[in-house]
């Protein structure tokens, strides 16, 4: 691997994100260091041209009054605009207060208000009308600024567009003052303001500096072997902490970075970015790898004989591989017949040029990343949150499938004796909650380690390992206690199911609801003989319907303790939502909204 200064060469720089950012634009200035994708065609923004609008927003927001200190909000989805304005926000010494696309409104309403933002940038018309009751009703907003050139509330006296602030700082009436600006940019500036979308109360405004996201950058940089010849596609929204972070170490570095900004366009995006590197949630990865088993089924005769034998093989390979056992040269030739015939054809459909994904944001099953693995796609498992940016990781040299590996250089992580939570402790730890020090006092003790609420364990190896959610775990009436997150990762291997929860808080005994993933549930039906005429609510009670979803959640937990296993199920019709208040806008389950909204279920599956 090489050496960070080999990689980064930035000692020099002051340790600000703007100033690696921006160097590292104009030593790499590459025709693609950005690209978006508008009406089916690739629009390319060159180094030296990111470098120019950054400038242009710069100086058009300090025009507009923008001083150190103020905080200005940014909801879009992911496109070349939002990490131009973000890097020309920080060039001010400015705090950027992004917010999720999917937050709801009175959501977005707290966020706007409680941070004091003066300033809002918002994408275009659609998110526009999502967000526009909360944004007309904030007295603080004195500006608000589209992306989209297009479009213009015309009923709002505030409102702007990006080409109208780039105009304000192209006019050369006024001092180019940018780069003493940027010299001003100190380590310890508060860089953002990121309200976590926590499952339980009003969302907590975590504070961010400079120090934070360089030591970050620095740190992830010297872990993982990134290239200034490799391309990444960006499909994580920028407003979740992972995405935003990987974008500052891949544009560090040179990368060459592809917006995505929907989950559907990300299939097409794989063929025409052909990328080498991707961080992406398991959620992706079951989706992807179910696609793949349900093509490989219908083949029928031979070819679905192959595709089964295949899996195998691949299982029973990397499990060695993993187990650092010996590979027999049978099995190492059967390996090799199977990435020829069948895995040839997963890594095409990832574009066939990618070193590995960093995965994040939950537990990935072994059964998928062996899977992939053997597919000659490595997934690098890694852990990190809002309160402490990106944490450990497995590297390429050094996985072991189901840890979250080891912690980058600089970062201290434990377990804690009393109860088992994982304590982490570096320059990367937040500087506390925005106006809320009681918050902040009870997560970050007194040596300076943040209590992360999450248990688990670590091997002799120094290998990290996630058991669950303090506040998900959960005891039955017997006194024995469950971990929801495990569970519910080994459902989720079925594929029949899209979203499983799994309930039993106080009952007798574990059970689940689950909303089927409907074309394969219908297929699995109709191969079984079973009617799937009707509707998905009278689908959901039919009791051969429920019966065979049953035995896929019993199957796939019955090496777990008696008293883990999945007993019953309960179907549901709709997939839990955002909307409803069912999940967060990081897609986490909010698990006490499920036991209240589903009580009487859970009580008719689970007893009481």
């Amino acid at each position: 691997m090489m050496p960070a200064e080999n990689i980064i060469g930035f000692e020099a720089l002051p340790q600000t994100i703007p100033h690696f950012c921006i160097e590292s634009f104009r030593r790499n200035s590459k025709p693609d260091a950005l690209a978006f994708k508008i009406d089916d065609v690739w629009t390319r923004i060159s180094g030296s041209e990111a470098v120019e609008r950054i400038r242009l927003i710069a100086l058009g927001l300090s025009r507009m009054g923008v001083r150190a200190g103020d905080r200005i909000a940014i909801i879009s989805e992911n496109r070349p605009e939002w990490s131009l304005t973000d890097l020309a926000i920080l060039s001010l010494r400015a705090v950027n207060v992004p917010i999720y696309t999917t937050q709801a409104v009175d959501q977005v309403r707290y966020i706007l208000e409680n941070s004091g933002a003066r300033m809002l940038f918002v994408s275009g018309q659609k998110l526009w009308k999502h967000a526009e009751n909360a944004i007309r009703s904030v007295e603080s907003l004195e500006r608000l600024i589209l992306f989209d050139p297009d479009f213009l509330p015309a009923d709002d006296s505030r409102a702007m567009t990006l080409v109208d602030v780039e105009a304000k700082g192209a006019d050369t009436s006024e001092i180019d003052n940018f780069d003493e600006l940027l010299a001003q940019v100190r380590a310890d500036d508060l860089a953002t303001i990121i309200y976590t979308s926590g499952t339980t109360g009003v969302p907590k405004g975590v504070m961010l500096d400079h120090e934070n996201f360089v030591s970050n950058v620095v740190a992830v940089s010297k872990g993982l072997p990134i290239r200034n010849t490799d391309r990444s596609l960006a499909v994580l929204p920028l407003s979740h902490i992972f995405e935003r972070t990987v974008f500052y170490v891949l544009c560090s570095n040179g990368v060459a970075i592809h917006y995505c900004a929907a989950f559907d366009q990300i299939a097409s995006h794989l063929q025409e970015v052909k990328p080498t590197i991707m961080t992406a949630v398991p959620r992706l990865f079951e989706q992807v790898y179910h696609k793949i088993v349900k093509k490989g089924k219908a083949a029928g005769g031979w070819k679905t004989k192959l595709f089964d034998w295949a899996l195998g093989v691949g299982q029973e390979y990397w499990h060695a591989k993993d187990m650092h056992e010996s590979v027999s040269p049978v099995l190492a030739a059967k390996h090799a017949l199977a990435s020829r015939l069948v895995f040839s054809k997963w890594r095409a459909g990832v574009g066939g040029h990618l070193r590995f994904f960093v995965s994040g944001g939950a537990p990935l099953s072994k059964k998928l990343s062996y899977a992939f693995w053997a597919a000659g796609i490595p997934i690098l498992q890694g852990y990190g949150m809002t309160e402490a940016c990106v944490t450990c990781a497995n590297r390429p040299e050094d996985n072991k499938v189901g840890s979250i590996g080891t912690p980058f250089d600089g970062i201290e992580m434990k377990i804690d004796d009393s109860n088992g939570e994982i304590l982490v402790r570096g320059r990367n730890v937040m500087k506390g909650y925005y106006n809320n020090p009681e918050e902040t006092a009870k997560v970050i003790d007194p040596e300076g380690y943040y209590h992360t609420g999450d248990v688990g364990y670590v091997d002799e190896d120094g290998h990290f390992y996630v058991t669950d959610r303090i506040k998900d775990l959960f005891k039955l009436s017997n006194g024995k206690y469950v971990a929801p997150l495990q569970v519910e990762s080994l459902l989720k291997q079925s594929p029949l199911v899209s979203q499983p929860v799994v309930v039993g808080s106080g009952r007798k005994q574990v059970g689940a609801l689950i909303v089927p993933d409907w074309d394969a549930l219908k297929e699995a039906l109709e191969e079984e003989g079973i009617s799937a005429e009707g509707s998905r609510e009278e689908l959901c009670e039919n009791a051969h319907v429920v019966k065979l979803v049953q035995r896929h959640a019993v199957d796939l937990t019955r090496e777990l303790s008696d008293y883990e296993r999945v007993k019953r199920v309960y179907l549901l019709p709709r997939e839990f939502s955002i909307d409803r208040g069912e999940m967060t806008p990081t897609l986490k389950i909010k698990r006490s909204v499920i036991d209240e909204k589903y009580g009487e279920a859970i009580d008719e599956i689970c007893g009481t």
